[in-house]
């Protein structure tokens, strides 16, 4: 029997485990014989991976479905398929309000996605054609993320995560150390962990497995050259991660630390189980242990009954510690979760103040950190070029969110490492010259 002659465009959006599992998806597609297309215009089937985080990605969620839909009217498109989060909130008019949409497809059955495409078009192929194991990378091929564990237990009283994507669940470390080897055999040499929170990696398992098991033994691959860590909550950053990270030559001395505020009430009504005292500590504790770490994190600006003196309190954290990669979000009222029922909700138009001024602080902070890498030599790897040359990173940067390096040669090759040396920056970005 010939294959389903079709194409299939995809529209990806949210975070990077929503990352992985499209890839997942697209594989088990490329492997049943059908066409993938990076233009939805030109496919006959256009499936939009949705986030449901906060409610500006609901609403670009729903945009990219609108304008899928427009696609279908004009004849351009065929099926309209929605996957990912926006599909577990459980909206009662889901259907009803978007019947442009041919299917909605819950996360639990991504990997059914084939069987889901043959039915819209009534294809009797076989069931389930696809039973190998892989990817189709949406990244340059020498660095992929790899998602260690789904779900949260943490339970923020802001997020509806835990309400999304359930309880935390880790994978097993074989499979895991399996699909890293899958990934490095075709050319991958960074590895970067996500989950919600990796270092509760292994804490629901009884087989012994934790973060820094897993690190040993991605460690153990060949060609594998930076393992990064991302997402990793504070207060469960154990001495023996912290000396993991400082001792294996192959983790990049990076971390991403979620602290969404420095005051102590402001934590508690977030329900984070942290204080100032314990992150002034950590992040002493980091820097004595690792001291050319780079720490990024985010912040929550006008969180229910923050007041202007905890606002005030957070920029002068930001202007003493000097992060090196700060991200401020300001606080969205999501329905369902305990957070929307507090009193004394802060107005969107002092939250878009204080994001201006806290942005402003920590522009400045990124300029006295750049001014002082004038000088080093770092491995850098190319992730691409622009206008000006090679866009790339170090160890100390994570792709796609944090600042790059730029080097004016153009014969420099994409996912290979040079030595580079910094010689000046441009607002958040360093400028180098290959060595």
């Amino acid at each position: 029997m010939n294959n389903l002659k079709k194409k299939i465009g995809f529209v990806s959006l949210g975070c990077d485990k929503n990352r992985v599992d499209l890839e997942k998806m697209m594989y088990k597609i490329a492997e049943a014989g059908l066409t993938i297309t990076s233009d939805a215009k030109h496919a006959n089937v256009v499936i939009i991976n949705t986030c449901s985080f906060i409610k500006s990605a609901r609403v670009e969620s729903i945009s990219a479905i609108l304008d899928a839909a427009n696609l279908k009217k004009n004849g351009e498109v065929e099926k309209i398929i929605v996957t990912g989060c926006i599909n577990e909130m459980q909206y009662s008019d889901l259907a009803t309000s978007m019947p442009e949409v041919d299917a909605f497809v819950n996360i639990k059955d991504d990997d059914k996605i084939v069987s889901i495409i043959y039915n819209l078009f009534d294809y009797k192929g076989v069931a389930n054609p696809c039973t190998n194991i892989g990817r189709m990378l949406t990244t340059p091929k020498h660095y992929a993320f790899l998602k260690i564990a789904d779900g949260c237990n943490n339970f923020c009283s802001y997020c509806m995560i835990p309400y999304i994507r359930g309880r935390y669940r880790s994978e097993s470390q074989e499979d895991m150390v399996n699909e890293a080897k899958r990934l490095v055999d075709k050319g991958t040499t960074e590895i970067i962990l996500v989950a919600q929170d990796v270092t509760k990696y292994g804490s629901d398992r009884k087989d012994g497995t934790s973060i820094v098991t897993l690190i040993r033994e991605l460690s153990k691959i060949d060609n594998l050259r930076w393992i990064r860590l991302l997402y990793c909550y504070p207060e469960s950053l154990s001495d023996e991660l912290i000396a993991e990270i400082r001792d294996n030559p192959k983790v990049c001395k990076y971390l991403d630390v979620p602290m969404q505020h420095i005051d102590d009430a402001v934590l508690k009504n977030m329900n984070r189980r942290n204080s100032y005292d314990k992150i002034v500590n950590l992040i002493t504790k980091l820097r004595r242990e690792i001291p050319d770490i780079a720490i990024r994190t985010t912040f929550i600006i006008g969180f229910p009954g923050e007041t202007r003196q905890q606002f005030n309190r957070l920029c002068q954290f930001v202007t003493d510690y000097k992060l090196d990669y700060v991200g401020f979000f300001t606080y969205s009222r999501e329905e369902g979760s305990r957070a929307a029922t507090f009193d004394h909700q802060v107005s969107e138009a002092t939250k878009q103040r204080r994001l201006h001024t806290i942005s402003e602080l920590q522009y400045q902070v990124a300029i006295d950190n750049n001014r002082k890498h004038i000088g080093d030599v770092l491995d850098v790897v190319v992730d691409g070029f622009c206008e000006t040359g090679a866009i790339c990173r170090s160890q100390y940067q994570n792709p796609e969110s944090d600042n790059v390096i730029l080097v004016k040669d153009t014969s420099l090759i994409i996912g290979k490492h040079y030595k580079v040396k910094i010689t000046d920056y441009e607002d958040y970005d360093l400028i180098g010259e290959r060595l």
